[in-house]
């Protein structure tokens, strides 16, 4: 499942009438960029949670096949935020296995196949793909075998001393569908705000370093770095 149903603010006039999936990096879009690179990696019946213009991405996307692959749209009416996105499509994730949720706004060459055949050899109920980086939105501890024992979503100063990590949240996970259990009913609910926290005490939560490109495309300066890889062939 990839997460389209944000409005980009931090990019200004370039979002006011464009979804931020739809920036062009270089020939295509941003999404179409993920899309192809999930399909790659035999992520093919992809779900796309809507809010903002869906007639915008809907129509350039249709039922998928542009991209190799086989799309559904969820329209959330009212933003459901991370994870009540995911639960609501709980019918479509749950039925097939393990299954990946990736942010929109997110643009990477990682090697979706390693992180599966990992997350599936260590019996995760998740599996986050993570990076290094001075400050975060997100703190994420881990032990030597990569298991993942706490997960700090926004944390103060003194927190992010304390956990003595560098390691951040890329934007990508792999799920067993039991972690759909895990998932409060009521919304809007975030994936690292009120889920990933808790999940550190199952042992069963574990972390896979990047290993290829990575941006989230979160300001101009981002969205420009992106689309100098693009024109690099960092993504393809």
């Amino acid at each position: 499942m990839v997460l389209c149903a944000g409005y980009g603010v931090r990019l200004g006039e370039l979002t006011r009438q464009t979804p931020k999936p739809m920036l062009r990096l270089g020939e295509r879009p941003l999404l179409e960029r993920i899309l192809r690179h999930l399909v790659r990696h035999g992520f093919d019946e992809i779900a796309l949670n809507v809010h903002f213009m869906p007639e915008v991405i809907r129509g350039y996307f249709g039922d998928g096949s542009r991209s190799g692959g086989r799309l559904v749209y969820s329209h959330e009416t009212e933003l459901l935020g991370t994870a009540g996105g995911v639960k609501r499509m709980a019918g479509f994730l749950g039925d097939s296995g393990d299954f990946l949720v990736h942010y929109g706004d997110v643009i990477t060459s990682q090697d979706f196949t390693a992180m599966l055949q990992f997350h599936r050899e260590h019996q995760a109920l998740a599996t986050l793909l993570v990076h290094r980086r001075a400050r975060s939105n997100s703190v994420v501890i881990l032990d030597d075998d990569l298991r993942i024992t706490g997960f700090l979503e926004r944390p103060t100063d003194q927190q992010r001393l304390a956990a003595q990590s560098s390691w951040v949240f890329s934007g990508v996970t792999i799920c067993d569908p039991e972690l759909l259990d895990w998932i409060p009913a009521t919304a809007p609910c975030d994936l690292p705000r009120d889920v990933f926290p808790g999940l550190a005490a199952t042992r069963r939560l574990f972390a896979f370093p990047l290993t290829g490109y990575r941006c989230a495309v979160d300001s101009l300066d981002r969205l420009a770095e992106a689309r100098a890889a693009a024109e690099s062939g960092a993504l393809e």
